[in-house]
């Protein structure tokens, strides 16, 4: 099982506290450090403030060496398609070709009236956001010399040298994610190299995971070229005790973590992980909300993924 770490940094976190679990997830042998793409906290004051996700990335691909790193999810809404190209882009470049692109049509409201970016309905985000797949590929694919064109309804490129290329080829990992059922399994088909459910129970994971598999069915694709992977909430301990301090820390109730999260005692979380694995999940996110505790992360590279 891959064992990812995905971080919050809206809730409240500098770059340096971030620079430190991304050391410690290097250095613990974890595969990735993953970030949300949030301009606003939730249920909290998010004192320093937040950071934003592609600058952190650029310097982290700069000051790792070994880790993935990338964003569950960036925000359509936040950046023109175009611009998220380049940038995702460079830092694919900065880092060796470390990078995974997460990309989703957006949902907090708040946020973007926090922060004077547009909001539109659900069904004209999702237009976005296919457009934006359609110009940050075609951008990535269009060869060396040749210009990539796009008329449409939201966005228009016109003799884009697609420039720069990333350093993977042919091109970054693009994850797709949500439960959306219909419009959410249809663009993994298309675009994905990864499909992630977060924080869902398990039957839901598999439910859509089934309707990926046939929405790449129907597109022709095979469903196995796809990376099957989860978001859970991580909160471990080796004691009962343990569990409920760190649960405690986070503003979590024990017995709500058990029900939705990879959390409790070590065999606890090896026997949650282990119920995604069953329904077919192959690489969890560890969402990590407590960014001072490193003896977190030590404890579950040493006793949770060794039994993995």
């Amino acid at each position: 099982m891959d064992l990812r770490i995905f971080t919050e940094p809206q809730q409240g976190a500098t770059y340096d506290d971030l620079l430190r679990v991304a050391r410690a997830t290097e250095d613990l042998g974890y595969s990735a450090f993953f970030r949300s793409d949030h301009y606003l906290a939730m249920n909290t004051d998010g004192r320093p403030g937040p950071t934003d996700a592609w600058l952190t990335l650029a310097a982290l691909a700069v000051q790792t060496s070994r880790i993935r790193l990338g964003t569950l999810v960036t925000s359509a809404t936040f950046r023109h398609p175009g611009q998220l190209a380049i940038q995702v882009a460079q830092v694919d470049q900065m880092s060796g070709g470390r990078v995974d692109l997460g990309l989703g049509a957006g949902w907090y409201a708040e946020e973007h009236a926090a922060n004077s970016i547009p909001f539109p309905p659900l069904g004209e985000r999702f237009d976005r956001l296919e457009e934006n797949f359609e110009i940050i590929t075609g951008m990535w694919d269009t060869a060396e010399g040749e210009t990539f064109s796009h008329d449409g309804r939201h966005y228009s490129v016109d003799s884009s040298p697609g420039l720069p290329k990333p350093t993977q080829t042919p091109r970054p990992p693009i994850i797709v994610g949500g439960t959306g059922p219909t419009r959410t399994p249809r663009l993994a088909a298309r675009f994905a190299d990864e499909f992630n459910v977060p924080f869902a129970p398990a039957d839901t994971v598999e439910t859509m995971y089934g309707r990926v598999r046939e929405a790449c069915a129907a597109a022709g694709r095979d469903g196995d070229e796809l990376t099957y992977s989860a978001a859970l909430v991580l909160c471990c301990g080796r004691t009962e005790a343990e569990f409920a301090r760190r649960a405690d820390a986070i503003g979590r109730e024990p017995d709500e973590l058990r029900a939705n999260g990879a959390a409790g005692t070590v065999d606890e979380v090896v026997a949650a992980v282990e119920r995604y694995r069953a329904v077919g999940a192959e690489r969890i996110y560890l969402q990590v909300l407590d960014l001072s505790d490193l003896d977190h992360l030590e404890l579950v590279a040493d006793r949770v993924a060794s039994q993995l």
